[in-house]
Order: C-alpha cells, then structure tokens, then sequence
C-alpha cells in the first residue's frame, strides 16, 4: 500500500520545479508578490498539477532563502485566489482548474466539447425566464412584441465552473422550447423535439475580465482574464436560432483552430 506523502516534505517533481524559480532581493516588488506570481506561473502551466503536495511554509522559506512570513504571504495569496487548498495532516495542496484545449473545427456544445474531452459535462441553472427584450428583438430580426428564452447557466467540467453562459432562444422559430428543461444538448433538444435542424455559427472570441456575477460563480476573489465568446447560431435555412455570450475562466481555456493550408 502506498504511504501518503509527508505534508513536510514536497514530491520530487515539485522539488526540481522550485529550482526555476527566482527571487530579486534588490527589486522594490514584495518578495511575497514576487512568488505568488510564479507560483501561479507555473502552476496554470501545470509544471504544479492539481493534487500536489506544496513544502511547508518552513521548508520552501529555507529551500529559497527567504522568511517564513514570505511564504506564508504567498500561500495566503494563492489560497485567497482558490489556487491552494489546505487539508490538515496532507498539507498545503494545489487546487488548479484543468486545463483545456478544446479545437474549434465544428458546431458543438459545451456538453459535446467535454465529452470529447474525456470529461464529466454538467450545468447549474442560474435563471431561466420567457421574455420580451427590444435588442434581442433586434438580433433576431422580430417584432419588439416577439418571446424569448433567457437561460443562464454555469457550465462545469468534472464540477469545476468552466463557463456562464448567457443564451437566448427565439421562441417564434421554436415554441417547444419553452419545455426544454435546460438539461443535455440544446442542440439535440432542438433537432429532436423542435425539429429544427443546425446549420452553422458565427462566433467571435475576446478577452475581458470576469464581471461580478462571473467572479462570484469563478470562485475568484479579484476580477480574472476571461474569454467572452459570442455566438450566433443558425439552421439550416438561414433562421437565427439562438445567441450565447459565453465567458470562459481564462486561467483553465486555451483554445486551438485549425487551420487549412
């Protein structure tokens, strides 16, 4: 049986991780900051992965050279951007998002992507509401009369909030899915019960930081770098069916395009 790893002693791979990184005694940039900021380096480029045991505070502050009150600053920092978690005897532990890199090719939802993935989709429905709104009567090219599904959701990944999505569905093109009940593949549900089938998206990508509603759902302490995706998808003849902004936690998406010779 494996022994559970000394909470005092760090896993050889973060032991050689430590030797990249490098204080400036002479810089006026508190060496604690100094610190947070590669730590959090390395571990969104995963050379820390999710799960690893981190030294103790005492350890590391030998190990670099510096007070333990530094470390313990960083630690503090790192734990206050959900980046470390602490589990008494097993010690100060990294608690990253996965990182993904999903590639855009194709029409597909986010339930899809995971999948492909080899990831757990799921989704916590935050609002859902049949409205009038004028700009996305203006969108959608309808009367200013015309309804509209509202639907908000958080978007998780093996549970790890990944994305709020904000989607609007023309009810006028589809009335059935007013029924939906937000769970699975809207895209299904709109081929399946809608009869409707999906032909093609416009989408645009860029970055923002995360709003107050994001931050909260996020878990981050501090506005964060997101992805704000936007996108328009169509059927088959042309009709807009839906529009999504999506905003993806910048710290766990990377996105790939491929692109034709």
């Amino acid at each position: 049986m494996r022994s559970r790893p000394d909470p005092l002693t760090p896993d050889p791979v973060a032991h050689d991780v430590f030797d990249r990184v490098r204080l400036d005694q002479a810089s006026s940039r508190p060496l604690y900051l100094q610190l947070t900021e590669q730590l959090r380096t390395l571990i969104d480029a995963g050379a820390l992965a999710s799960g690893q045991n981190l030294p103790a505070e005492r350890v590391l502050a030998e190990r670099l050279k510096v007070s333990r009150t530094t470390v313990k600053h960083c630690y503090d920092e790192l734990r206050s951007l959900s980046v470390l978690s602490t589990h008494g005897r097993g010690g100060t532990v990294v608690h990253a998002p996965p990182r993904l890199s999903p590639e855009l090719r194709q029409l597909k939802g986010f339930t899809q992507e995971m999948r492909e993935l080899g990831m757990t989709p799921s989704s916590r429905l935050l609002e859902r509401a049949v409205v009038q709104d004028r700009t996305m009567a203006s969108v959608f090219k309808r009367p200013s009369t015309a309804s509209f599904l509202r639907v908000v959701r958080l978007r998780l990944a093996d549970d790890c909030p990944m994305s709020r999505e904000v989607a609007w569905y023309d009810l006028t093109l589809a009335p059935a899915l007013e029924g939906w009940d937000t769970h699975g593949s809207v895209y299904a549900y709109l081929q399946d019960v809608c009869r409707i089938r999906m032909g093609h998206a416009d989408q645009s990508i860029e970055a923002v930081m995360s709003s107050e509603a994001e931050a909260s759902v996020f878990g981050f302490d501090q506005p964060g770098p997101c992805l704000l995706f936007k996108r328009h998808t169509y059927s088959t003849h042309q009709q807009l069916v839906e529009y999504v902004e999506g905003t993806f936690r910048g710290d766990a998406y990377a996105y790939r395009l491929k692109m034709p010779a």
